[in-house]
C-alpha cells in the first residue's frame, strides 16, 4: 500500500508561492521606480534658475538706478555683516 499524504503537492505549492512572491516584488520595484522617476522629474521641472543672492539683487538695483551709491554702499555693508 502506497501512502502519500500529498507531500509533493505541498512542495509544488510552496514553490509556486515563492515564484509569485518574487515576481510580485519585481513588479512592485518597477512601479515604485517609475513613480520615483516621475516625482524626481516634477521636482526638477518646478525649479527655475538659481535665485540670485541678496548682493546680486542689490547690484542689479544699483545698475538699474533704483538706488543711489550711498544707499548701495550702506546696504552692501549691512549684507556683508
Amino acid at each position: 500500500m502506497d501512502v502519500n499524504f500529498g507531500g509533493g503537492m505541498v512542495i509544488e505549492w510552496i514553490l509556486v508561492l515563492i515564484i509569485v512572491f518574487f515576481w510580485g516584488l519585481v513588479f512592485a520595484a518597477i512601479v515604485l521606480g517609475i513613480r520615483w522617476l516621475i516625482r524626481a522629474d516634477r521636482r526638477g521641472s518646478h525649479e527655475g534658475p538659481a535665485t540670485p543672492d541678496a548682493l546680486e539683487i542689490l547690484r542689479q538695483r544699483y545698475a538699474r538706478g533704483e538706488i543711489d551709491e550711498a544707499e548701495y554702499e550702506r546696504r552692501r555693508a549691512v549684507l556683508r555683516g
